[in-house]
């Protein structure tokens, strides 16, 4: 069974009307204060950029929270200020310090909201709603002189409601200020907020000190900015025809996946280490590369569960992420076996412990930071264990709450994993990638002249292992 290629309905267009932006600040005074960021919240050739969400909501709102009267624009306006209470460095801007170093100004300027109505219907987005969306620029408008880095709001929320009982959130946020589960715990305090709790469950804490270098710094591991400077990038990365398409996994997806494996392998590989190996070379070959092209993949792991020496308490909402890296050519990649791919994968992903994480942050704070954006790399961001799909506000959970687009910035060399359940009911993983149009298409056949059983092409050989 070849995986399902899901996009929204492309050809649906609607209009949107939107009110002034406006500036929401916390509902009560705040500390004016200077916080630092530490060193893995501020890694400036990889983490200064935005990330843009999207939630989608059919309105079930219960009596127990006013009934059918409660309007979401606003229930999560007035949520928001009261979650900059105890979120108050979100309502603050970014500026630069000594060296070129982030610090936050909490000066309480406010966080930017759009209330918005729009002329379309939930059911006319299509049975799966997945990424990518129509009109997206219109969910989510980018208001003139707020998309900086810097001097700018850490936050931008548009609440768009809908022709029918329902309605759609979308915001961008600054990468610098918090991980996924940092945003995640700030959207969980949102929801509780709107529901009418008065307090947040998990309190957040600032605590970027728990992170800061060790003195003195000891740099014990050789880390992903050690690399070597990555080549050209290819002749089809460079066109302006990028496309962005999701792909649904089902379970029986994984398991064809598996019998690429030896079978000595398919006993301790994880769903994550399959699933990464084979897009790798699905997009490799569909890149069409010279074969010692030299390809980088690294993929985002949260190292809260890695961290016991301080551990960081379940409130800490910045960035506590790493990303091992795996390095291989294109010609090998899609010439040796798929448990070769796979081996560069676990080995990467096992070389994630304290000490990794402890000697990146001291490597980071006594090394330069380049970004590599070219086609030889691919980021992998797996949130399927995120809680984003469960953030409720009331009105019951997201029928799709996630990320909208596989971009960071400018580099579209990003995809993520979400879980979803497609219209058979099958739970799965969806991936979300970004290909230039001719490079989409190959990959698409990729994918499916493998997992349908079909015939590979010869210069993207797979070897099947059967047990007896």
């Amino acid at each position: 069974m070849a995986p399902q290629m899901l996009s929204a309905a492309s050809k649906l267009t609607f209009k949107v009307h939107r009110r002034q932006p406006e500036l929401v600040s916390p509902a009560t005074p705040t500390p004016r204060e200077i916080k630092l960021l530490s060193h893995m919240d501020d890694q400036q050739g990889v983490l200064r950029f935005h990330v843009r969400l999207i939630f989608f909501y059919k309105y079930e709102d219960d009596n127990s929270n006013g009934g059918k009267n409660r309007d979401p624009v606003e229930v999560i306006r007035k949520a928001l200020a009261e979650t900059l209470v105890y979120y108050y460095p979100f309502a603050g801007r970014l500026r630069e310090g000594s060296d070129q170093k982030l610090v936050v100004d909490c000066n309480g300027e406010g966080v930017m909201f759009i209330e918005a109505d729009a002329d379309v219907a939930l059911d006319e987005f299509g049975d799966d709603l997945l990424p990518p969306f129509p009109c997206f620029e219109d969910l989510l408008f980018e208001v003139e002189g707020s998309s900086g880095i810097l001097n700018s709001p850490l936050l931008l929320i548009q609440v768009t409601r809908l022709k029918c009982d329902g309605f759609i959130l979308a915001l961008r946020h600054n990468h610098a200020m918090a991980d996924a589960a940092g945003l995640t715990l700030f959207l969980t305090t949102l929801s509780e907020l709107a529901r009418g709790d008065h307090a947040p469950s998990i309190h957040p804490v600032w605590y970027r000190h728990l992170l800061n270098p060790r003195v003195p710094a000891r740099v014990t591991r050789a880390h992903e900015y050690d690399a070597t400077e990555p080549a050209a990038e290819a002749e089809t990365f460079a066109c302006n025809d990028n496309v962005q398409r999701s792909f649904f996994f089902g379970q029986s997806d994984i398991s064809a996946l598996h019998r690429l494996l030896h079978p000595h392998q398919r006993e301790r590989v994880t769903h994550f280490e399959t699933l990464t190996s084979f897009i790798w070379r699905c997009r490799t070959a569909a890149l069409k590369l010279d074969p010692n092209t030299e390809m980088r993949l690294k993929f985002i792991v949260n190292a809260r569960p890695k961290l016991k020496n301080p551990p960081l308490p379940p409130g800490y909402y910045g960035n506590a992420i790493v990303t091992p890296v795996a390095i291989s050519t294109a010609n090998e990649l899609t010439e040796r076996p798929l448990d070769f791919t796979l081996r560069l994968v676990r080995e990467a992903r096992l070389s994630v412990t304290e000490d990794f994480f402890r000697s990146l942050a001291d490597f980071l704070a006594t090394n330069d930071q380049p970004l590599y954006e070219a086609a030889t790399l691919l980021v992998v961001s797996d949130v399927r264990r995120s809680g984003l799909e469960n953030v409720d506000f009331g009105f019951g959970k997201p029928l799709y709450g996630g990320l909208a687009e596989a971009r960071a910035g400018d580099f579209q060399g990003l995809i993520f994993y979400a879980t979803h359940k497609n219209t058979k009911g099958e739970t799965g993983t969806v991936v979300l990638i970004c290909l230039p149009a001719p490079a989409m298409e190959r990959f698409e056949k990729e994918v499916k002249d493998v997992l349908s059983g079909g015939n590979c092409k010869n210069d993207f050989k797979y070897h099947f292992y059967f047990t007896a």
